[in-house]
């Protein structure tokens, strides 16, 4: 299982808020570059970060702080949060990432979404599903797009995508564990989505159980961050292999 650690970035600052609610916001690390470095002092490969900031604005405003993460380190970034332009996607490969997770324009701009698929490549372009009650959410998950998960993941598998990062928002920072019959419902659907399950983890034995349902990947940081998961036992069980980054088209 590919293990990737979340950053969470407002006001430059590693935090993490509940169920996406920017009031209940806690702020767990002013430097997100030294929490990178120690992620990969750990063993990990991969990175998730989110421009908070971002979400709420509509636009990218954390490149600078993604720019200092990548010089920092050797991970593997992708990342996520305000990304509504190709000026946005743009600023986020230059200032280091090598891949972007893009949500609400999936959803209200399909057209546009598609042509970015189309321009920078399947393997550089993560479809973000963020779901509550079924349903996607939208800007920064303040908004119900109506729209039900599995037939807006099909309109986009049989186009080409192969990355999904689907987020359960009522389980995100919640720690109660993850949504994994959400997930193996995703699988089942769609056996070639290389599925990335968020939301919810709160130990290894969650991590565990996500592996022994054939989930792919997860995405955690609130665990790691209250001490909930010892990082050293956690590698020596899951091992994260070297990965190399997916070319410019």
């Amino acid at each position: 299982m590919l293990l990737i650690p979340a950053i969470d970035i407002i006001d430059g600052q590693c935090v993490r808020l509940t169920k996406g609610d920017y009031a209940q916001k806690t702020v767990y690390r002013a430097s997100p570059v030294e929490v990178a470095r120690e992620f990969e002092q750990q063993g990990f490969r991969r990175l998730h970060i989110v421009d908070l900031d971002g979400a709420k604005s509509r636009h990218i405003v954390n490149s600078a702080v993604l720019r200092e993460i990548t010089k920092a380190t050797h991970l593997i970034v992708d990342f996520g949060g305000g990304i509504k332009t190709v000026a946005d996607i743009e600023a986020a490969f230059e200032a280091g990432a090598t891949m972007v997770t893009v949500g609400s324009v999936a959803v209200t701009q399909p057209d546009l979404f598609r042509r970015w698929l189309d321009r920078y490549g399947a393997e550089r372009i993560i479809l973000g599903a963020d779901v509550r009650d079924g349903r996607i959410s939208i800007n920064g998950w303040k908004e119900d797009s109506g729209e039900a998960l599995l037939p807006f993941l099909k309109s986009y598998f049989d186009g080409g995508i192969r990355h999904v990062l689907c987020t359960d928002i009522s389980r995100d920072g919640m720690l109660q564990g993850p949504a994994t019959p959400l997930y193996q419902s995703i699988m089942q659907a769609y056996p070639q989505c290389r599925l990335i399950a968020s939301g919810g983890v709160s130990s290894i034995d969650d991590i565990r159980a996500l592996a022994a349902a054939g989930i792919p990947a997860v995405v955690f940081g609130k665990a790691i961050y209250e001490g909930r998961i010892d990082l050293e036992e956690l590698i020596a069980e899951f091992p994260q292999p070297a990965l190399v980054p997916p070319q410019k088209p």
